[in-house]
């Protein structure tokens, strides 16, 4: 689908993703700037680090992006613009190379589906502080949240009936999905969304439709992975690895939906973790792709750019969780 027309009143789309390193030496940098301000172990920093040097030091995420860039952009007749929150390219300076183009007004894709925290009010507290930072800076819009979005359902149904596919024909049937996205402080799920539980009730949402398009014959679970907070604060369980220790299925497809695109927490938490876990226990086990560059997903996001402007978020949707010392 290509959309011809102006869509609306912005003269840009900007493309707002996590950011990741692009060699070892930005590894354990762009971990410091995650974790800036959070009671993350020193050993856990290490660990993670060792998670990315066992892919070259480099994350996925960002081919994942310049892809999904360069299959957007022929669709939408817009300049799109590319701006991260931890890793270059910055939020800031893409904002700057925004204004030197003369872009006034952008709408803003956020490369997560849902209401959180940290899937969405950081990412608009640091568009905000960009934009403050940059002189003559573009307003930014925010596209909605799309976990519900057809397109972003239809992408997701044919990874996983993809996935299926690739186990024994005796199991496939019987098979049992296992939905999992990022874990996050128990307290944060409370608060997300305007009325509190949203970051778990769009998941699950997510999960029924997904099951619904491939005909709804098959058993489900939301799982929880990549954990990266002090013990002594409870973060959103079962973690994936443990649900699959007790887990009673002939066989399981994983199905990131918490992701729009391969993290780090996807091809190291899921395919050498879990996979590993899976091949110890005997259990068959295969991992539908995320979202990526899927036509209908590419398509969806000129339909949201065609959408009236949403709402802003209510000022206290998601708070911020409490820091040290606070």
């Amino acid at each position: 689908m290509r959309f011809d027309e102006p869509m609306g009143t912005y003269d840009a789309l900007l493309v707002v993703s996590f950011g990741g390193p692009e060699k070892p030496d930005d590894v354990m940098p762009f971990l410091e700037n995650v974790v800036r301000g959070r009671e993350i172990p020193r050993e856990r920093l290490l660990e993670v680090e060792a998670h990315y040097r066992r892919f070259g030091g480099r994350s996925p995420i960002n081919r994942q992006c310049r892809d999904l860039i360069a299959a957007v952009e022929p669709t939408v007749g817009l300049p799109v613009y590319w701006g991260n929150r931890n890793w270059h390219p910055y939020l800031e300076d893409t904002l700057r190379r925004m204004a030197s183009d003369g872009v006034r007004r952008a709408a803003a894709f956020v490369t997560a589906a849902y209401s959180s925290y940290s899937s969405c009010r950081q990412y608009l507290d640091d568009i905000a502080l960009a934009r403050a930072a940059v002189e003559n800076a573009p307003e930014v819009v925010r596209l909605r949240h799309y976990f519900d979005h057809p397109g972003f359902v239809a992408a997701m149904t044919d990874h996983t009936r993809e996935a299926l596919a690739r186990l024994p024909a005796e199991h496939r049937d019987a098979a049992r999905l296992v939905f999992t996205a990022h874990s996050i402080p128990v307290s944060m799920a409370a608060t997300a969304g305007p009325y509190g539980g949203a970051y778990e009730a769009q998941l699950r949402r997510t999960a029924q439709a997904v099951t619904a398009g491939l005909g709804g014959g098959h058993a489900w679970d939301l799982v929880w992975q990549s954990r990266s907070g002090p013990a002594h604060i409870p973060w959103l369980e079962p973690d994936v690895c443990d649900h699959l220790r007790a887990i009673d299925a002939p066989a399981v497809a994983l199905v990131p939906i918490g992701f729009v695109s391969d993290h780090m927490e996807v091809v190291y938490d899921l395919d050498v973790e879990a996979a590993a876990l899976a091949e110890k226990t005997g259990l068959p086990l295969v991992r539908a792709a995320t979202a990526g560059t899927h036509p209908r997903f590419v398509s969806m996001i000129g339909e949201l750019l065609a959408e009236p402007e949403p709402a802003p978020c209510p000022a206290t949707c998601c708070p911020a969780p409490p820091r040290r010392g606070a």
